[in-house]
């Protein structure tokens, strides 16, 4: 019952972040007439939704009956330094969740979801959806508060003077990279509506030693880095797409230079691990997948590249570390 009623439980928590409870609390624990006049809820129904999120451990009810703010729930502010608010918010939206109902028909026919939904590719859709669009790309932005500086920890860039993050987004990931390496420079490589939405954004502080170039990965990549790093980029594709970005980063890169591939590793045994479900989604939403070491190895093997090593981090992310052959 706990595996069925998952859906039940994620939604519960993604309506405390979209109600903006976290936020509330924020200032100290309140009672639930105050919050659901600050929210503008129904009391009776704002406590049967808040007691639910606290059994999972998010919020929790004080001596005197006013509720308040737990880690579990602190992570869902919007202005908490690592937030998870946005991909709580992104769990619920209406374009996800009728792609989540219809996996089994996924399995039979291979179909992504939202071109069988909706006609178009999942990054076609939020081309049209610009209120979805906003709220994936947040929430992609979300993992970076929380998975870059492990990443950037875990990795030693000592050696890269030049480093092109290629789908990096707003620059969040680039930006907590740069400012422990300040002798590098990077640049950040995107599509050309994310790209005109960038000015104030993380790479602000670091725009003397930040390019920014717009153009799409599949035709062409910006040559001369020493490095070409990519977080959560290769999962979305599949091998055949994959190759033509790997290929033309293997063409662009300086002669002992180096691709850095930041995902998830799926586990070779049969123990569960978040990465299995993951390839779910990517099977849902992109016809991606998810890959284990071995199917990595392959993937370089025919762009050009030799795995050289995996570097795990705190985070569910590996650093799988490319050399040119």
């Amino acid at each position: 019952m706990q595996v069925l009623i998952g859906a039940m439980n994620s939604a519960a928590v993604s309506a405390i972040a979209r109600l903006g409870i976290p936020d509330h609390l924020q200032s100290g624990p309140k009672t639930i007439e105050e919050l659901a006049h600050a929210v503008d809820a129904r009391p009776e129904l704002l406590f049967r939704l808040m007691r639910a999120t606290a059994g999972l451990g998010f919020l929790t009810e004080t001596p005197d009956g006013k509720w308040a703010q737990t880690p579990m729930s602190d992570v869902l502010r919007s202005d908490a330094s690592q937030t998870l608010r946005h991909f709580a918010c992104l769990i619920a939206d209406d374009w996800h969740v009728r792609a989540l109902g219809s996996l089994d028909e996924t399995v039979r026919t291979g179909e992504p979801a939202t071109d069988r939904i909706y006609g178009m590719p999942a990054f076609a859709y939020f081309e049209k959806d610009r209120k979805s669009a906003e709220t994936f790309n947040r929430a992609m932005t979300s993992f970076s508060t929380v998975e870059a500086p492990t990443i950037a920890e875990a990795y030693d860039f000592s050696r890269v003077r030049s480093l092109t993050d290629i789908g990096g987004g707003r620059g969040l990931f680039l930006a907590t990279i740069l400012e422990r390496y300040p002798d590098m420079n990077g640049t950040l490589f995107e599509l050309p509506q994310v790209v005109h939405e960038l000015a104030g954004g993380p790479l602000e502080p670091f725009k003397n030693r930040v390019r920014v170039l717009e153009g799409d990965m599949f035709k062409s990549i910006p040559p001369g880095a020493d490095a070409y790093i990519m977080k959560r980029i290769v999962h979305d594709w599949s091998d055949e797409q994959c190759g033509k970005i790997l290929s033309l980063c293997r063409a662009g890169v300086t002669s002992d230079g180096k691709l850095l591939i930041v995902e998830s590793v799926v586990p070779a045994d049969a123990r569960y691990d978040p990465s299995k479900v993951m390839d779910l989604v990517m099977m849902l939403f992109t016809g991606g997948r998810e890959r284990t070491e071995k199917e990595f190895s392959t993937l370089f093997a025919a762009s050009g590249w030799r795995l050289n090593r995996v570097i795990p981090t705190a985070s569910p992310l590996s650093v799988i570390e490319g050399v040119p052959v």
